[in-house]
């Protein structure tokens, strides 16, 4: 079982930037690759990155290529996402998440998923 903590969200200026943090919980954290989505209201939960276990090998939407970089640290059991040049579409929760695979960006093959957190940029 791993229970997923996300933090970092806010308000930030179109063109800035802001990291978000996931905690998990659970000796299995180094073992499982991670993910974040994002979802607005009456819209479906869409892929954002995502990380290898190792943290060696990672995905991304299209839309966040360039800006948005996912990373982990095992030994913290934390996964972060630093988004930079925030645009207003971005504005979303953004959700945190534990995949058994060894690497996924379809939300469906995720199996644990944090609370989100809310990330508004302002144009």
């Amino acid at each position: 079982q791993v229970q997923l903590v996300e933090s970092g969200g806010g308000l930030v200026q179109a063109g800035g930037s802001l990291t978000l943090s996931c905690a998990a919980s659970g000796r299995t954290f180094s073992s499982i690759a991670m993910g974040w989505f994002q979802q607005v209201p009456g819209k479906e939960r869409e892929f954002v990155a995502a990380v290898s276990w190792s943290g060696t090998v990672t995905r991304y939407a299209d839309s966040v290529k360039g800006r948005f970089t996912i990373s982990r640290d095992n030994a913290k059991n934390t996964v972060y996402l630093q988004m930079n040049s925030l645009q207003a579409e971005d504005t979303a929760v953004y959700y945190c998440a534990a995949t058994r695979l060894a690497i996924a960006t379809a939300k469906n093959y995720f199996n644990y998923w944090g609370q989100g957190t809310q990330v508004t940029v302002s144009s």
